[in-house]
C-alpha cells in the first residue's frame, strides 16, 4: 500500500541526511537514493494519465528531472567556475581591491575588504575568494592595529553575501532553474538585480556587527614583524617606507597600500572588472529588451538576445579571461586551470542536477502541493515556509549549495498555493541556507584559520553573525512580503 507522499518525502528526506551526516555518504548518491526511494514508496502517484506505478517508472521519474536539470543549467555552472578561477589566479581581485581601495580609502579598510568580498563572490566560491584575499586582510591588520576578527568577519561575511544570493554563483542559480522547472519563470537578470538589492542592506548590517566584534576582541592583531624573506625586494622597499612613515607618528593613506600591491604584476582594473561585470551587463540587456516592447522583433532585439543567454554571455567572459586576463601565463597554465575548475565544477553539476531529479519526484508525488494546502489552512504566513525549510535543511549537513538546492526542491512546488512571490520565496531560501556557519561547515574553518581565530572565539563571532544577519534578511522578507505578492 502506498504511503502518503508528505510522509514518503520526509521519510526520504531524512535518509539523506542521515546518508549525508553519518555515513559520510557524498551529496550526489545521497540525493538520488533519496529522490527513488521517495518515489517507491508514494508509488503509485502522479497526474491523471500520467500515473508512476512501476519501479521502472519510478527510475524514469527521477532520471528525466535530473536530465531535465542537466541541461537547464550544466553549461552555465560550468562557464562560471573557469570564469571564477581565472579573476582568482590571474589577480584580478586583487586589482578589485586595490580599485575599491582608492575610492573608499584606508580609513574604511574594513568596508574596503568587504565590499572587494562582495563583488569577487559572485563567481568566485567564497572559501578560494577568502584564501586569496585573506593575505590583503592580514597586511591591513598588521598596519592599521585593527583585530583580524573585524576585518577577517567583514571579509568573509562580504563573500558569503553573494555567494548566496547572487548569481551565477552555483547555488542561486541552481535555485532559479529548479523555480523555473516548476513553472515558476523566473528571470535570471531580474533575480541577480533582486539578489543585489537584498544584499546591500545584509552588507551594511554586517559592517556595523562586525565593527562591534572587532572592538569586544580587539587582541587578534596580525603582529607587526614580518618573515622578510616572504617578500621580494619590491615588497620589502615599500614596507620599509611604511614602517618608517609609521615610526614617524605619521598616518598611512591609500598610497601606501597601492605601492605595497602594485610590487605584483596585476591587471588592469578595468580589465578586471570588465571580466567579471559583462556577463551581468549582458543579461540584464536580455531582460531589458523583453520589456521593451517596440524592439521585439527587431535585430537588435535578436543580437542582445542571443548574447545575453547565460551561457552565451559567461562564454565571454571565460574568453576574456583565457585571453586576457591569464595571456602571459601560457597556454599550458591556462589549460590546467581549466581542467582545475572543471574538477571543481562536476561534483557541484552532479549534485544540482541529483537536486532536480529530487524535485521532480516531489512535484510528481504532489507532496509539496498537500504541504502548501495544510499551511494555508492552518494561516501560517507563507513567506515562513521558504525561511524554515532554508535553516532546517542547512543546519544538520553544513553545505549551503546542498540545502539551496534540496530546500528550491520541496519549495518550488508550494509557490503558487502558498500565495507568494516567486522571488521573494527563491530569495528567501538562499538567505537562510546561510545560518548557521559553524563547525560541520568548510567556509568556518576556512574563516576561522586564516583570520587567526581560535574555535571558541570563531563561534562567539562569525557562527553568530552567520545567525543574525539572516534572522536580519528574514524580517526585510517578512516586510516585503506584505507589499509584494
Amino acid at each position: 500500500m502506498a504511503l502518503n507522499p508528505v510522509l514518503a518525502m520526509f521519510i526520504g528526506i531524512i535518509v539523506m541526511m542521515a546518508l549525508i551526516i553519518a555515513n559520510k555518504l557524498h551529496p550526489f548518491p545521497a540525493l538520488i537514493i533519496s529522490a527513488i526511494l521517495i518515489a517507491v514508496l508514494a508509488m503509485p502517484f502522479g497526474p491523471e494519465g500520467g500515473v508512476v506505478s512501476s519501479l521502472s517508472a519510478c527510475v524514469s521519474t527521477v532520471t528525466k528531472g535530473f536530465g531535465n536539470t542537466m541541461a537547464s543549467i550544466g553549461v552555465v555552472i560550468g562557464f562560471g567556475c573557469i570564469m571564477g578561477i581565472f579573476l582568482e589566479k590571474s589577480g584580478a581581485a586583487k586589482q578589485m581591491a586595490l580599485t575599491i581601495l582608492k575610492l573608499v580609502g584606508v580609513k574604511n579598510c574594513d568596508v574596503v575588504l568587504g565590499l572587494t568580498g562582495f563583488v569577487v563572490s559572485i563567481p568566485v566560491f567564497c572559501d578560494s575568494g577568502f584564501v586569496i584575499l585573506s593575505s590583503l586582510a592580514k597586511e591591513f591588520s598588521r598596519l592599521t592595529k585593527k583585530s583580524m576578527v573585524w576585518l577577517g568577519g567583514i571579509l568573509g561575511m562580504g563573500l558569503y553575501i553573494t555567494h548566496f544570493m547572487v548569481p551565477p554563483t552555483p547555488g542561486p542559480l541552481a535555485v532559479v532553474g529548479t523555480f523555473n522547472e516548476n513553472g515558476l519563470p523566473l528571470d535570471l537578470g531580474m533575480y541577480i538585480l533582486y539578489g543585489l538589492a537584498i544584499s546591500v542592506p545584509l552588507f551594511i548590517f554586517s559592517v556595523l556587527l562586525f565593527r562591534y566584534f572587532g572592538k569586544k576582541y580587539p587582541d587578534l592583531v596580525v603582529p607587526y614583524d614580518i618573515d622578510r624573506s616572504q617578500y621580494t625586494d619590491a615588497q620589502l622597499a615599500v614596507l620599509d617606507k611604511i614602517d618608517a612613515k609609521m615610526k614617524a607618528g605619521q598616518a598611512l593613506d591609500n598610497t601606501d597600500f597601492a605601492d605595497l600591491l602594485s610590487t605584483e604584476k596585476l591587471p588592469s582594473a578595468g580589465l578586471s572588472f570588465a571580466t567579471l561585470l559583462i556577463p551581468i551587463v549582458l543579461i540584464f540587456a536580455n531582460t531589458l529588451v523583453g520589456q521593451i516592447g517596440s524592439l521585439k522583433g527587431t535585430a537588435v532585439a535578436s543580437v542582445i538576445t542571443f548574447l545575453g543567454q547565460p551561457v552565451i554571455a559567461l562564454f565571454i567572459s571565460l574568453c576574456m579571461g583565457a585571453f586576457l586576463l591569464c595571456r602571459e601565463m601560457g597556454s599550458k597554465a591556462c589549460v590546467d586551470l581549466m581542467q582545475e575548475a572543471c574538477r571543481d565544477a562536476g561534483p557541484i553539476v552532479f549534485i544540482t542536477a541529483a537536486g532536480g531529479a529530487l524535485g521532480a519526484v516531489i512535484n510528481t508525488s504532489g507532496a509539496a502541493g498537500m504541504m502548501a494546502d495544510a499551511i494555508v489552512k492552518m494561516g501560517i504566513p507563507g513567506i515562513l515556509i521558504p525561511i524554515i525549510i532554508g535553516v532546517i535543511m542547512r543546519f544538520p549537513q553544513g553545505s549551503g549549495t546542498t540545502a539551496m538546492i534540496t530546500g528550491s526542491a520541496i519549495v518550488a512546488p508550494m509557490v503558487t498555493t502558498l500565495g507568494i512571490n516567486p522571488y521573494l520565496a527563491a530569495l528567501a531560501l538562499c538567505l537562510t541556507t546561510m545560518c548557521p556557519s559553524f563547525l560541520n561547515d568548510s567556509y568556518f574553518h576556512v574563516v576561522t584559520s586564516f583570520s587567526g581565530m581560535d574555535i571558541k572565539t570563531s563561534l562567539k563571532t562569525w557562527t553568530v553573525g552567520s545567525i543574525l544577519i539572516p534572522a536580519f534578511g528574514s524580517v526585510i522578507f517578512v516586510i516585503l512580503s506584505l507589499f509584494i505578492h
